[in-house]
């Protein structure tokens, strides 16, 4: 146990006097040190959180150190509390030290002629030496305690629920996006403080730098709130995701900080390790894919069900999945999340990589953990209409054909509304009106007295039927013959024929006003 002004008073050898009342915060504050001084500022060779022990030499003679000016500077500089020997140079402590303590809150104590200054030294040195020995056989059966984890076959999830059960707090940790990793810990973050948490982790990846931060949360005014220790995993500029700990309302202390720098080291190792087992599950997906493309079904799911389970029944629907192209991390960090879901999941999510895109299957009607994981991740999908694995190719061109329309403003399309919407609306998706433009751009540039836009779009609404459409317009049949005539020449198309006709009926509607 930690030495403190508390166990200096209750121990009857020393009989030191408290010369007002002290907060029992600082009562119990740990002590890191007691000296002796009379210098008129020992400052300069003394730390923070000690207690300081004086004769008062310095208070007197003809030329004694103001009392106020070095009760400041004590307590500027960290010190808890000023012991003053009475009966040795003053037979009582002076009044304007008593006061200067008072106003700046000094706890001041008298201590007596009989009691040395080295027996409360040696008291503290000891205590202080005691504390240490003990945490650091703590922290030494701790660290073994996490070394031992890290050998069973969950070795991440092991350690961290051996990490929370040592610091008796939370524990979770975060992907390279900033994902929760659902690892099942004991402990969850706590409903209150999970935003604020979740904010300081997207701040420190997007720095990109390794780093640990230790931020005190402002949440309710629960036991929940208090300090959380934020620690990157991997190297820089390439980080593997964030550690972070809950600890209440105190901070870390040595050992248990040692603790959770041990932990980084050993899930650091079994990230990296993952890693390279996910690259090879990677490859062995994309060769499983390779099967389903040719044809080979049945030997596709006899190999995925030995390794990953079944895989999902029909009917199911097929996706396309694309990365944020400004996210050097996001596939990576994409993939371990499709893995988590395919793991807890068994039948519900396949995926492998294909043309630099990522395919999915799921059932038909089962996508919605599919769709939240694609939203946090900021990824572009196209899916395909519910299939059957019979029509597997088909129902993959499908999901590349809707990934094409897919925009940052619109993520998430289905093949089902595309067919819905038609042709003419597939190409108003894709940009054609572009084309469309460009093609009947001749007809605006030209000198002609006469409208031939207008001309054409009255003539093909009536099916390319001269009389009718020449009396809507107001003009005689020849006279229409001869401006379409001259539209034909301008566009370079043969107008007698239905697919000229097609394609300047389609551009007509695409640059509707």
């Amino acid at each position: 146990m930690p030495a403190t002004l508390r166990a200096l008073i209750d121990d009857d050898r020393f009989d030191l006097r408290p010369v007002s009342d002290v907060d029992e915060a600082v009562l119990v504050h740990p002590l890191l040190w007691a000296h002796s001084s009379d210098l008129p500022d020992p400052t300069p060779w003394i730390g923070a959180d000690g207690l300081l022990l004086t004769d008062g030499v310095q208070f007197g003679g003809a030329d004694p150190t103001p009392a106020a000016a070095y009760v400041r500077r004590l307590v500027e500089h960290g010190v808890i509390a000023l012991g003053f020997a009475t009966g040795i140079v003053h037979e009582r402590i002076p009044a304007e030290l008593s006061d200067a303590a008072a106003q700046h809150g000094l706890p001041l104590f008298e201590v007596p002629r009989r009691t040395p200054f080295m027996g409360i030294i040696r008291f503290v040195s000891d205590a202080v030496a005691a504390d240490d020995r003990q945490m650091l056989e703590t922290s030494l059966r701790a660290q073994r305690s996490v070394a031992r984890a890290a050998l069973r076959p969950d070795g991440l999830s092991e350690i961290l629920r051996e990490l929370e059960r040592n610091l008796e707090c939370w524990v979770a940790l975060f992907d390279a996006s900033g994902a929760r990793v659902r690892v099942p810990t004991r402990r969850e973050i706590p409903d209150a403080l999970a935003p604020e948490v979740d904010a300081a982790v997207a701040r420190m990846l997007a720095r990109g730098r390794t780093a640990a931060e230790r931020i005190s949360l402002a949440a309710a005014a629960d036991e929940s709130a208090g300090e959380v220790t934020l620690q990157t995993l991997g190297q820089q500029n390439d980080l593997r995701g964030i550690l972070a700990v809950g600890t209440g309302t105190g901070a870390l202390d040595r050992a248990r900080a040692d603790l959770v720098e041990a932990v980084i080291a050993l899930a650091s190792i079994a990230l990296e390790q993952s890693r390279t087992l996910d690259d090879a599950r990677r490859r062995l997906r994309s060769g499983v894919l390779e099967l389903l493309i040719a044809g080979v079904t049945g030997v596709a799911q006899r190999t995925v069900e030995h390794l990953w389970g079944p895989l999902p029944a029909d009917p199911i629907r097929i996706g396309f999945i694309a990365p944020p192209e400004d996210d050097e991390g996001g596939a990576h960090s994409l993939h371990s999340a499709l893995e988590l879901v395919a793991g807890e999941r068994q039948g519900a999510l396949f995926f492998a990589e294909h043309a630099h895109r990522i395919v999915t299957v799921t059932p038909a009607d089962d996508r919605d953990d599919l769709l939240g994981l694609l939203s946090r991740h900021r990824a572009l999908a196209g899916f395909s209409a519910a299939t059957t694995w019979e029509h597997f190719t088909e129902a993959m061109s499908e999901a590349q054909t809707t990934l094409a329309r897919s925009t940052p403003a619109q993520p998430v399309n289905d093949f089902d509304e595309l067919a819905h919407a038609g042709l003419l609306g597939h190409l108003e998706r894709t940009r054609a009106h572009d084309i469309a433009r460009r093609m009947l751009l001749p007809l605006h540039e030209a000198s002609a007295p006469v409208d031939l836009r207008r001309t054409l779009e009255v003539w093909l609404e009536h099916n390319g039927a001269w009389d009718p459409a020449a009396k809507a317009l107001g003009i005689h049949r020849h006279t229409l013959r001869a401006r379409v005539d001259a539209a034909s020449a301008l566009l370079d198309l043969n107008l007698d024929t239905f697919a000229a006709r097609a394609e300047v009926w389609s551009a007509l509607q695409l640059t509707r006003a």
